[in-house]
């Protein structure tokens, strides 16, 4: 499968189908100049998703974030390679993921469910307010504190095109202490991801939800099946 736009500036370029298959879903915005990557895959065919966002983004030093939505290894194993193909890219994350990002703490990372080997990477820019926001050319990403699936978890969404869309990676779950999941705090996110009323949802493993009642739709299943 080839990389898919989503709304123009918008792609999916990597995830089942795409790239490995092991790899969450990977979202690349065009902010014209100016590119953001949302998640790394998990390192396992990390030419092939660099490839797929080499097809778009031209020159490798106009990326300039990759986003690091929490610490597991499907979304951050391909960090490494990508942060020296793509040299300008500053990592963003919440403060919370620091020892699964930083530090490489396997239990937090749950490397070893994937089979990788995960070397720590500094954070460059460290979220730590409830709700922050970047500027990508005249996209302007707007980040949610999202914990529950991990305690930094986070929810990225911008507007776009008129259309709200939200990078809400990995709302179906699952959850085990041993990363920090909090099944209490996640029912409180997905309220708040519920208030967005976001028109389009792309997610970390079920791909692109939409328009808007479906987006509805498919977190309040969650929400009732972890009830």
């Amino acid at each position: 499968m080839a990389v898919k736009e989503i709304i123009p500036n918008i792609y999916m370029v990597g995830g089942d189908g795409i790239s490995h298959p092991d790899d969450c879903c990977v979202y690349l915005l065009d902010g014209g100049g100016e590119w953001a990557l949302i998640d790394a895959g998990s390192g396992k065919d990390d030419e092939r998703l660099g490839a797929n966002i080499a097809g778009k983004i031209k020159n490798n030093k106009e990326l300039k974030y990759l986003i690091a939505t929490h610490g597991h290894i499907d979304h951050i194993g391909g960090l490494n390679t990508l942060l020296a193909a793509f040299p300008n890219a500053k990592l963003v994350a919440h403060q919370q993921e620091i020892p699964a990002i930083e530090q490489g703490v396997t239990s937090l990372t749950a490397a070893d469910w994937y089979g990788v080997s995960y070397s720590g990477i500094k954070i460059d820019h460290l979220l730590k307010q409830q709700h922050e926001e970047i500027v990508c050319g005249p996209m302007r990403i707007n980040f949610l504190h999202t914990p529950g699936h991990t305690r930094g978890s986070i929810s990225p969404y911008l507007d776009w095109m008129g259309k709200r869309i939200l990078f809400g990676q990995d709302i179906h779950g699952p959850f085990n202490k041993d990363w920090g999941s909090d099944i209490n705090q996640w029912h409180k996110s997905m309220k708040k991801l519920l208030e967005l009323n976001a028109d389009i949802l792309c997610e970390g493993h079920y791909g692109i939800i939409k328009p808007a009642k479906r987006v509805r739709e498919f977190i309040l299943g969650f929400i009732n099946q972890y009830s």
